[in-house]
């Protein structure tokens, strides 16, 4: 999401303001951030990310995700176009996942959110 063409580029630029998003980056953010928002979408992107690339070890990874739910979420992240399903005609065949080049660049993204709760958001008893 690009803020304004008038916002200076660069170290020097001051702080963009948020009354220069118009509505159609505000409906685009929305739409991105309610994706992302949906239980298990963030840990099946982040589980792909760090090698878990077939389905059980993508359920594996994340904890709580059940077979069928997963099934659901990939298919919502390859129509948004993060996740690629790429089947190799073996014997028997082989189906793995993987990021897209626009799912590897929402990670970038979400960097700063991850840093934002590592210093804002407590650690979280097992009970919870």
């Amino acid at each position: 999401m690009t803020i304004s063409q008038d916002v200076p580029a660069g170290p020097a630029a001051a702080a963009p303001t948020w009354a220069l998003i118009d509505d159609e980056q505000c409906r685009r953010a929305t739409r991105t951030v309610e994706l992302l928002g949906r239980r298990w979408s963030s840990g099946i992107l982040l589980a792909i990310a760090r090698g878990a690339v077939h389905f059980s070890a993508i359920t594996a990874s994340v904890k709580g995700l059940s077979d069928r739910m997963l099934a659901v979420r990939l298919k919502e992240l390859q129509r948004a176009g993060l996740v690629e399903r790429v089947v190799e005609p073996t014997t028997p065949v082989s189906v793995h996942y993987r990021l897209t080049p626009r799912g590897r660049e929402l990670l970038e993204a979400l960097q700063p959110i991850v840093r934002f709760g590592l210093r804002w958001d407590p650690p979280r008893l097992e009970d919870d």
